[in-house]
């Protein structure tokens, strides 16, 4: 396999924490092995930590975005400085991972270098621009700005099918590439051991049936709804132990709820948890992992939940469960709560079904990052065999 030089760009990278970042960094680490990989992304003051990784780090001069966590990218102002430090870099492609200025960098020093540039579809753009922007109308103009970007590139790849629809509706007319994400998480080897710890870092009994989500802890996760089908569950006599697992804007909110619901006893907030092997005996532990989620694009929390051989429930017709089956590697149901409710509990008394849809999830879905890689690396070689065919 040729050993290709890759440009990747971002407009977020460590110290900030994302699915995006997660994404990203289990590519470059596993291509790293056989390519020779860059990461171009904004400065943030973490230069020392970008020496720990197996591949290049450039980082662009950059200000932080006011109550968006984010830093912008000076590249408009300094593009002439830039051409000159990516002269001497010979991409074979480019990837860019977001439209904003640091993909559009990408963009221009593959257009000045005459090579492919492809892009992933990661995010439904509206959600986020809804949320900061409390506006409808705002919220439309900033996609159809965006979707420019991903209209210069020479082809997209999206992660499902639905994704695909998301951006033709966005206004996005070029081509696609399916590829699905993937994880790095391998099932537990010693299972009694993974469930002890669990129980004896939350105070469980050893037959608590433990509900899960993992993620940000923000609204558009439709965290609010999953507290409302918790406590229609506990008002049905139900007993089990709920984990939220993450920190984000709505952390607080979400606590002075539960607490105003009576649940602090059936509900439990972690925090964020970056041990790998806690959170992944956190993801053996549970029996359901809860992901309502209408913003979501496809999450890697449910991949990694499925390669721990724990079924999710989503929202019926949602973007993010495009790639599940009903009933046979997944769940689904309608965004309502009594309906989510009595499919819950449809769930937890069919043993026959759980055992068939939690060894589906764990063989369909639950892909390694390495296999995924490599499905990306082929694309990129059957790119740049294109692009060059037509110049």
């Amino acid at each position: 396999m040729k050993r290709l030089k890759i440009g990747m760009f971002m407009d977020s990278f460590y110290p900030d924490i994302n699915g995006v970042i997660l994404v990203m960094e289990n590519l470059l680490r596993c291509m790293s092995e056989y390519a020779d990989v860059t990461l171009v992304v904004p400065k943030t003051g973490s230069e020392e930590d970008d020496k720990n990784y197996p591949f290049q780090i450039i980082r662009i001069d950059s200000v932080p975005l006011l109550n968006t966590g984010y830093n912008l990218g000076m590249v408009d102002l300094e593009y002439s400085k830039l051409k000159k430090k990516f002269k001497n870099i010979d991409f074979d492609i480019v990837h860019i991972h977001s439209p904003f200025a640091l993909g559009r960098l990408g963009v221009r020093v593959a257009r000045d270098k005459n090579i492919p540039v492809i892009a992933t579809m990661h995010t439904r753009w509206e959600f986020e621009f809804k949320k900061y922007l409390k506006s409808n109308h705002i919220a439309k103009f900033c996609v159809k700005h965006l979707i420019k970007t991903y209209n210069k590139c020479d082809a997209c790849i999206a992660l499902n099918k639905a994704l695909m629809n998301v951006y033709k509706d966005y206004g996005y007319t070029g081509s696609f590439k399916l590829i699905n994400n993937g994880t790095d998480l391998e099932i537990v080897k010693d299972k009694k051991k993974a469930v002890q710890l669990v129980n004896d870092t939350y105070h469980l009994n050893k037959d608590d049936t433990v509900l899960l989500f993992v993620g940000r802890i923000i609204s558009i996760k439709n965290i609010f709804f999953i507290l409302d089908t918790l406590q229609e569950l506990k008002q049905r006599g139900v007993s089990f132990k709920m984990l939220f697992v993450g920190s984000g804007p709505d952390y607080n909110q979400l606590k002075k709820r539960i607490e105003d619901y009576h649940m602090t006893e059936d509900v439990i907030m972690t925090g964020k948890v970056m041990d790998r092997e806690l959170l992944k005996a956190i993801y053996y532990r549970a029996t359901l992992f809860l992901f309502p989620s209408l913003f979501d694009s496809s999450s890697l929390v449910q991949i990694e939940a499925a390669s721990q051989e724990t079924p999710t429930i989503f929202i019926e017709g949602s973007v993010t469960s495009d790639t599940v089956e009903n009933n046979v590697n997944g769940f689904t149901e309608k965004e309502d709560v009594q309906l989510f409710a009595d499919r819950i509990e449809e769930i937890l008394s069919n043993e026959e079904l759980y055992k068939k849809v939690q060894q589906g999830a764990k063989n369909d879905l639950a892909r390694s990052w390495k296999d995924i890689s490599k499905e990306t690396y082929q694309f990129y070689l059957e790119m740049i065999e294109s692009y060059q065919n037509k110049n």
